[in-house]
């Protein structure tokens, strides 16, 4: 661990990180919402300054053509950070609780949001961009400090990282820590107030695990398979474009590329061709895609996969390649052993404001805009009533009386003791159908009263 010639963080370095993100986090420095709002900016210009050098460092850790990186992590980057600039203020402000206009004009209580403390985020190497500064954009907006754990598998990626945030961003309060297994290992040792993951189930088991030593609270962003289903009145070429654009974007090493597609029968084979024309539109002359698999193991365990298939491979296949490249596949005639997009694929996790993570084997927890910003929160209940407040709960106090016990307050059911499902419905009918009434009802005395108006103007003018 920490070896000279890796440029990993030593034990004593990243045991120096973390206490000094503690000792950071305790001044109250990242509260201060100016604080928080000049790291989002810094952390626009580290990406609007170095956007050549970010695409290079993924070129050349993934051979990953830079339109793609645009499109993909520099766009939602820059998204990001502008949505939570516009909102911090709304998000960050306390919020007011009471059941009526009075109770919650008082503010006797509120909701205030606070920062959950320090927390660690660990990346994935097929986004090794985009899948830090995410979380790390929600961690800034709540008020956190951050040690950054970038993969090991992306190299450039990682290196890169590390020398622009000693660059742009607070060092007190933000780090980047480059490692392999043993670091990351070493990191998770270390109590953080909260873990963003993002990378396989496997991986993601030990991360809940060692989190729950220190009981620390996880998120989990794993990996799932994105069927889509075809039916027959589908718009086939469509359907077809869409679902060979997911496995072109990053050689389809994206969780939400679709693996899987069940066609209704009727309209197999017209969306299998449909799908080779459009796997063979975008390689546009090239033999495999340009953005290659990520490494020989991950290259290996894709072609083992094709040659036990007990289906018919149509088009592509696996045959050998010295940049761990792959020819786009579709294997046909299989047995059957998150957020859903409907005519589409991947755009719901373009929305800034959309929540987005996994249930089960994909994970838990969720991120993206408000949401990402609640995940590094601590909602904490303030109460602050009046001093005649007490007055009006005097009957709590002993000596207990029953003079004092008729002066609590009653709670009323607001049902029937014997209604059932039906009388359920059969009110909720009558209510909207009496809304609706009323609705017409004053729609009707609007236009009257508007044209009797108009009529007295035109007497009037006669």
């Amino acid at each position: 661990m920490g070896r000279a010639d890796d440029g990993y963080e030593s034990v004593e370095e990243i045991k120096a990180f973390h206490s000094t993100l503690v000792s950071t986090f305790r001044t109250g420095k990242t509260k201060d919402i100016a604080w928080r709002k000049w790291q989002l900016k810094q952390l626009w210009w580290l990406v609007d300054e170095n956007e050549q050098a970010i695409v290079d460092a993924i070129k050349s850790d993934l051979n990953r053509p830079g339109f793609e990186t645009y499109l993909t992590d520099l766009a939602g980057i820059r998204k990001d950070i502008l949505y939570h600039l516009e909102n911090i203020d709304a998000w960050a402000a306390d919020e007011p609780l009471g059941d009526s206009f009075v109770a919650r004009r008082l503010g006797v209580a509120r909701i205030r949001k606070e920062p959950l403390g320090v927390v660690l985020i660990i990346g994935a190497w097929n986004f090794p961009v985009l899948l830090v500064l995410q979380p790390l954009i929600a961690a800034i907006t709540a008020g956190c400090c951050a040690i950054i754990k970038p993969s090991e598998l992306t190299t450039a990626c990682q290196t890169l990282l590390r020398e622009l945030f000693t660059q742009y961003l607070d060092s007190s309060a933000i780090r980047v820590v480059c490692g392999g297994v043993d670091e990351t290992t070493k990191l998770l040792e270390f109590p953080f107030n909260h873990i963003f993951f993002t990378g396989s189930a496997s991986v993601g088991r030990h991360i809940s695990a060692a989190a729950a030593k220190h009981l620390t609270p996880v998120t989990l962003e794993l990996g799932g398979q994105s069927p889509a289903i075809i039916g027959k009145s589908a718009d086939l070429d469509r359907a077809a474009k869409t679902i060979a654009f997911s496995k072109f974007l990053n050689a389809g090493q994206i969780c939400l590329a679709v693996n899987h597609v069940f066609v209704d029968p009727a309209v197999h084979d017209t969306f299998v061709e449909r799908l080779k024309h459009w796997s063979s539109q975008f390689l546009h002359g090239e033999r495999k895609i340009t953005t290659a698999i990520v490494n020989q193991r991950h290259w290996d365990r894709l072609s083992g996969l094709l040659k036990q298939t007990k289906g018919t491979v149509v088009c592509g296949g696996g045959e050998s390649d010295e940049l761990c490249r792959m020819k786009p596949t579709v294997v046909t005639d299989l047995d059957i052993d998150g957020g859903v997009t409907i005519n589409d694929v991947i755009l719901h996790a373009g929305f800034p404001g959309a929540p987005f993570g996994g249930v089960g084997g994909s994970g838990h927890g969720y991120y993206h805009g408000p949401y990402g910003f609640q995940t590094f929160s601590h909602l904490r209940t303030i109460m602050s009533p009046p001093k005649w407040f007490d007055r009006l709960l005097a009957f709590r106090y002993p000596p207990y009386s029953a003079a004092n016990k008729a002066k609590m307050p009653k709670t009323k059911a607001t049902f029937k003791r014997n209604e059932t499902i039906q009388d359920q419905r059969v009110k909720k009918s009558r209510f909207l159908g009496l809304k609706i009434a009323t609705g017409v009802a004053l729609l009707g005395i609007f236009w009257y009263s508007r044209s009797y108006v108009n009529e007295s103007l035109y007497a009037f003018k006669i």
